[in-house]
């Protein structure tokens, strides 16, 4: 139902387009071409009276007219249309391709070449985004799109188009593509139009959005491209010997949405009924495990599939069986070794074997959370597994535990780990944390019952550089006196915490605490002691992550004291800004099983990097959700900051951010204003691409986020439609229109002569706005009086 508009990514053999174009042996043209030209030149020697079908139906103006205010009408730049010969008519033809300027005069032209399309009996397709140049039509040529689109092509359409309105909203526009599905079904495209055109980065986001909604309900994956065609509402489908437009069933241009509001819906909405988001190995509808493990796999595709499939299926098997603790994992490591060197013929390597079976094991995790606990390993396992019926629990009103770190934060037998950036501070915040735990006294809102027994296993500070760092630290006196025998720290370890390992640890702990068992052990960091077990694996291994936890950790803790809490310190990954606002724990590294074995977490990472704000996100499981804190050090000493009220700290460096951004701003408003009086006037997004790094305004995307604030504050406002066209200005098809500013004049680039003095001189007029942005909605409402510029309040940089 789809073709692809040029050859950069492979379109699926199977559809329509794609065979319509192999059958034809056709290429494409690689610039617009300067006229209509016929498919077949053949047929122009045919010169009896065109057959009108009057039964058949005719390209309808209305329609496309409504289909390219939908999908282009605030884009800019030239739309890629392509035609080409339906499949089942019997003719050939090779496709056409041209490019029409996104402007009012649009939908004339895409009338008059759907006219001449459907004539010539051929389909009529777009890529639903603007690109700069003719001849371009690949998915990097893409700079702007407005609209989202799922094509629904199989199944219960009626179903799949039910689902999407209940959990996306009611779309923009619905068009019936033309084609029916083998159970009667009319084939459909769902469009949800944007509150503004989209670019740069963000064009991969909308084609991810459209890739994630076409996966969720069993729509053409081939949206994922940008470049990826769609038929033409109004247009004429042929295919098969059916006639019929391309009708819109439903429409509602003013139904706009936000791009973030929209990406959050998409990422809520559960799967349909009916589809499955799991790999291929974990399907049930694949070859049964039995017949996986028995049918030999020869190179060269000589079978009914790969040594690639073969052998992910059989490593999915034993996936599933170590994951569900039906087999151990060395057992089943042996089992995909005994298939690797049985079936497949030749064998793959065992380095390649490893690598895929840690991809499926991450996967398989990913989904299905942590891995049941085998009895097979080194963990201590108890006797009798404790059961409780609901009664006992609601009748037993013994106090809670007492928490070791209040609030929640680490309670016995519990762990917390605490993530951070190289260089953020971790240690030197957890220095501080520790000893004021060691010495009984809150520190940043944590709470200790009393003075508790801390030890602090490092492995990264050297023993000359530990005493200097903890002398540097500005502690009271009062704490250090109260910590001094009860908070101890190793130098920098050479060592890993495996067998040996662990058991000196767990000596060191009992040996500096004899007469009172620990109550906190910290590991600082995981990295540097890590033990990933027999297998060797790292840390981005699931498995050998829960190894160390359960048989190096847990093994620890057991040995020193069963109830004490235990820190593990960690790296994170980059993450940005929009993904640590959504959830900052995704950026710990290595195997995500971490994150389903602790307790409560930490991350500490800078809001802002030229500042020197930390910030703490808490996650607890024992506990009610704590708000994040916002830390920084005074004096040489962590305090907690009130991010309601004015700034604590660093009122210098906020000062001169805040004087920057009003700078960009009164340099914006007087670009705007010199160059109309050059007789030059921008749209938004003209203005944001003309000065890009110019008067150190920044990217595009800067200069549009400081346009919106000014136009939010009432400093810039806009003119357009008719009012624009009034002053000679050209019609655009932007939805802001021209930028227009206080006392603005616009060069007509005509002279005027004084009548007095002969004296010749530049002719201006005033400009005048005709809309402003509503500064409690963000819509473009009509200017009352425009002789009276009127700003909104005070609003902070």
């Amino acid at each position: 139902m789809t073709d692809r508009i040029d050859d950069d990514t492979p379109a699926d053999e199977n559809t329509d387009a794609t065979r319509d174009r192999q059958e034809n042996g056709t290429e494409l043209s690689e610039a617009a071409d300067a006229e209509i030209l016929h498919f077949n030149p053949w047929r122009d020697f045919n010169d009896a009276d065109p057959q009108v079908d009057v039964f058949g139906d005719e390209p309808d103006p209305e329609q496309i007219a409504a289909f390219m205010d939908v999908v282009f009408g605030y884009c800019e730049g030239l739309i890629p249309v392509r035609s080409f010969i339906d499949k089942g008519q019997g003719i050939d033809g090779r496709p056409h391709n041209i490019w029409l300027e996104a402007n009012g005069d649009t939908p004339d032209k895409m009338t008059t070449f759907a006219n001449w399309a459907s004539r010539e009996g051929a389909a009529v397709y777009v890529i639903p985004g603007t690109v700069a140049e003719a001849g371009q039509a690949k998915a990097a040529d893409v700079l702007q799109m407005q609209a989202l689109v799922v094509d629904l092509d199989t199944g219960d359409i009626a179903a799949k188009r039910a689902h999407l309105e209940a959990h996306l909203g009611a779309p923009t526009m619905v068009v019936q593509s033309g084609g029916i599905t083998p159970e009667g079904q009319q084939k459909c495209h769902i469009w949800w139009k944007l509150t503004e055109p989209v670019e740069g980065s963000d064009v991969a986001r909308v084609c991810r959005l459209r890739g994630d909604i076409a996966a969720k309900v069993g729509g053409d994956m081939h949206f994922r491209s940008a470049h990826q065609p769609i038929r033409v509402a109004g247009s004429v489908y042929y295919k098969n010997s059916l006639k019929t437009l391309v009708r819109i069933l439903a429409i509602n241009p003013a139904m706009e949405r936000d791009l973030d509001e929209f990406t959050e819906a998409v990422q809520d909405m559960p799967p349909a009924p009916g589809i499955s988001l799991e790999p291929d190995f974990v399907r049930e509808d694949k070859a049964k495990a039995a017949d996986v493990l028995t049918t030999p796999v020869r190179e060269g595709a000589q079978d009914d599939w790969s040594r690639f499939e073969g052998a992910s299926a059989a490593i999915g098997h034993f996936v599933r069986m170590v994951h569900e603790g039906r087999m151990s994992k060395d057992a089943g490591w042996e089992g995909i070794c005994g298939y690797n060197a049985a079936m497949l013929r030749p064998s793959w390597p065992v380095g390649r074997l490893q690598r895929e079976a840690e991809r499926i094991w991450a996967l398989h995790v990913e989904k299905y959370g942590p891995p049941l606990l085998r009895l097979d390993t080194g963990a201590p396992v108890p006797t009798t597994m404790p059961a409780f019926r609901l009664g006992e629990l609601l009748d037993d009103t013994a106090p809670m535990p007492e928490d070791i770190i209040a609030p929640r934060v680490l309670t016995p037998g519990g762990l917390l780990v605490v993530g951070g950036a190289p260089k953020v501070g971790k240690s030197d915040f957890l220095i501080s944390w520790l000893v004021h735990m060691a010495a009984g006294v809150p520190f940043l809102g944590f709470t200790p019952p009393r003075p508790l027994r801390v030890f602090y296993l490092q492995a990264e500070i050297q023993y000359h550089y530990l005493r200097e760092r903890l002398k540097q630290i500005a502690l009271p006196p009062e704490v250090i006196n109260a910590a001094r025998d009860t908070f101890v720290a190793t130098p920098k370890l050479k060592l890993l915490l495996d067998e040996q390992g662990s058991a000196m640890a767990a000596a060191a702990v009992k040996e500096a605490f004899p007469n009172a068992p620990v109550d906190i052990l910290c590991v600082d960091p995981i990295r540097n002691v890590f033990d990933g077990g027999p297998d060797g694996g790292g840390e981005n291994d699931n498995g050998a992550m829960m190894f160390f936890l359960r048989d190096r950790i847990e093994v620890l803790r057991e040995a020193v004291n069963p109830d004490c809490g235990v820190i593990l310190v960690h790296h994170t990954k980059k993450l940005g800004k929009h993904q640590v606002k959504e959830d900052p724990f995704l950026a710990l590294s290595g195997a995500s099983s971490l994150r389903g074995f602790y307790t409560s977490g930490i991350i500490m990472h800078r809001p802002d990097e030229e500042a020197s704000e930390r910030k703490l996100e808490i996650e607890l499981r024992n506990g009610p959700a704590l708000p994040s804190k916002l830390i920084d050090k005074v004096r040489g000493q962590w305090v907690e900051l009130n991010p309601m009220n004015e700034r604590l700290v660093r009122k210098d460096v906020g000062a001169k951010h805040d004087a920057e951004r009003v700078r960009k701003g009164d340099v914006i408003v007087q670009m705007i204003a010199e160059q109309a009086a050059r007789g030059k006037m921008f749209t938004p997004t003209q203005f944001a691409a003309k000065f890009e790094n110019k008067g150190s305004l920044g990217g595009q995307t800067s200069i549009r986020e400081r346009l919106r604030v000014l136009a939010t504050k009432g400093q810039v406002k806009f003119l357009r439609g008719k009012k624009a066209t009034e002053i000679g200005l050209k019609k655009n098809q932007s939805k802001f229109g021209y930028l227009c500013v206080r006392d603005m004049l616009l060069n007509t680039g005509q002279d005027v002569v004084d009548p007095e003095t002969g004296e010749v001189s530049p002719g201006f007029i005033r400009v005048l706005p005709s809309d402003f942005m509503c500064e409690e909605t963000g819509s473009l409402t009509p200017v009352e009086d425009p002789e009276t510029w009127v700003e909104h309040g005070e609003v902070t940089p």
